[in-house]
């Protein structure tokens, strides 16, 4: 099972409807099995994908097509003997959201690999200093 982490950037004039794109990952993903998360910051996107080699392949290549997502960059590519994050999950930062984002990432995150972990929680503190 193929593993992959990155990260891109909001679109300046891309239109974002969160919830539609929560709806649409969620509906994407079950169709191939392609498990996760995703934390969107209001700006930028990190997110997770796991699954079979070409899922993920696929799954990767829609998002870079993607208009909403500019300057996609894989931060980790691994193969992994187990899903590390169960269902498709998505955190969603709002901008007062008083520290709710990290008990989350927390709680999401618990199975991962240290390293992953790292990521998404050093992701969120940045963030939620900012």
């Amino acid at each position: 099972m193929r593993q992959i982490v990155c990260i891109s950037t909001l679109h300046r004039v891309a239109v974002l409807d969160i919830d539609d794109l929560m709806v649409v990952s969620q509906r994407n993903n079950a169709r191939v099995n392609v498990t996760g998360l995703l934390f969107f910051d209001g700006k930028r996107f990190l997110q997770a994908l796991e699954g079979k080699e070409d899922a993920v392949a696929t799954t990767l290549a829609r998002i870079r097509q993607d208009e909403r997502h500019r300057a996609v960059v894989m931060l980790s590519d691994r193969i992994i003997a187990a899903r590390e994050f169960g269902a498709w999950a998505m955190a969603y930062r709002p901008a007062d959201d008083g520290g709710e984002a990290m008990t989350r990432i927390d709680a999401l995150t618990a199975k991962a690999a240290p390293s992953v972990r790292a990521t998404f929680e050093g992701f969120a503190q940045v963030h939620r200093a900012a």
